[in-house]
């Protein structure tokens, strides 16, 4: 079947925030589609019926984790389902030794949680360094001159949350490798909005979570951890979902699993994983290369309508999408205006932060510049940038 127009508006048609606002915030939370809340009726009504069905949500969660995988290029048994990002990351973190390898290095555009996490294992031995942005952008120089033999693992962010900067993971993945260190990729900004092969990307880790572009709800994530990888690793952070046999309801053993589920902790959140096995599947039936189609001709448009309009972007011109961030001089006073407009975007520092995804239309990208025009006065001009006094 074509991808056209026609079928960007029938998935719109499945998601109801359409019919009131218009939705640029998935940078934040995916839209709820007619779907994914039919999926958490679905839940309720098993409880409702059953009282305790935890074969048939146990069953529904190990059938999210082979979607999951299958959506990242891996197989199930490298997959561990986690509460959040942050909960892989400080499994894998617990894992890791530290005694000779002990340097973390880490991009300034990671999200706040991945500092948080590799910063507490300084009491471990972790000694860690950071990477100063120039321009808005990381490069692959600056990695390549601070990962060396010494270097443990080196986290990344696919897109940043604040500039929708896209890291060079490919080449600086290679540089890590070259050197023996491990390489982490935080995908959270990204999953969804296109293909993801973890294998062609050769990445020892991987973490994503379900609540922005995988269209699903908060309160679950999931973690590859490469194969050849996960059993030389035993976090400390644990738990009776992370042990080869769950039920087997041993207090005095600990047998961690024997491929990425030892990387689960306790008992799991059921009612998300019926959520987002519904997001994922639509994401599946649409096709992965026509949303990212389709959320690069609207990052286009919108970067070139924001360009002709004079607004400094902090995101860079051939970006792909699918998060473009404008600079603004009071970014929280544009966010009222939008919401008064019934327009729905967020903002981080002094960024107006406007995302995409496959059921946003040019129509959308129209009103946001619109609405933009008219309220220049609160955006960064490049025309103030040129005309302002240096500083010496």
């Amino acid at each position: 079947m074509a991808f056209n127009d026609s079928s960007i508006l029938a998935i719109r048609s499945q998601f109801p925030i359409f019919e009131r606002k218009v939705y640029l915030n998935s940078c934040s939370q995916g839209a709820l589609s007619k779907r994914v809340e039919a999926a958490f009726g679905e839940y309720l009504h098993s409880w409702h019926e059953q009282g305790s069905p935890w074969d048939l949500w146990i069953q529904k969660y190990e059938e999210t984790r082979g979607i999951f995988a299958s959506f990242i290029g891996a197989d199930p048994e490298e997959v561990a389902l986690v509460a959040s990002a942050s909960a892989g990351v400080n499994s894998i973190a617990s894992a890791l030794d530290m005694r000779d390898r002990r340097n973390v290095v880490l991009g300034e555009f990671e999200f706040p949680t991945m500092g948080h996490i590799w910063l507490s294992q300084a009491s471990r031995g972790a000694q860690i360094t950071f990477i100063d942005a120039q321009n808005e952008q990381l490069t692959v120089e600056a990695y390549e001159r601070v990962i060396d033999d010494r270097t443990l693992i080196v986290p990344l962010t696919h897109v940043c949350f604040r500039n929708g900067f896209r890291l060079p993971v490919n080449e600086i993945t290679k540089i890590a490798h070259h050197q023996g260190a491990l390489v982490l990729l935080d995908d959270y900004q990204d999953c969804g909005s296109r293909p993801v092969d973890v294998k062609a990307m050769d990445l020892d880790f991987y973490v994503s979570g379900t609540l922005k572009y995988l269209l699903g709800p908060p309160g679950l994530a999931f973690l590859y951890v490469r194969k050849s990888l996960a059993l030389s690793l035993v976090p400390s952070i644990t738990g009776w979902f992370g042990q080869a046999n769950p039920f087997a309801f041993n207090v005095k053993l600990l047998e961690p699993a024997p491929d990425a589920r030892r990387f689960q902790a306790g008992t799991p959140a059921i009612p998300p994983v019926y959520g987002a096995n519904e997001g994922v599947r639509l994401l599946q039936e649409i096709g992965p290369q026509n949303i990212a189609s389709q959320v690069g001709t609207l990052t286009k448009a919108l970067l070139q309508g924001a360009s002709e309009l004079g607004i400094r972007s902090k995101t860079p011109a051939d970006s792909l999408g699918p998060l473009v961030v404008l600079q603004a001089k009071d970014s929280d006073a544009l966010v009222k205006i939008f919401a008064e407009s019934g327009m729905v975007v967020s903002n981080r520092h002094d960024g107006l932060r406007i995302s995409f995804h496959v059921y946003n239309t040019l129509d959308d990208v129209r009103a946001a510049l619109g609405l933009l025009e008219k309220n220049i006065g609160l955006l960064v001009t490049t025309e103030e940038l040129r005309t302002a006094p240096s500083k010496r």
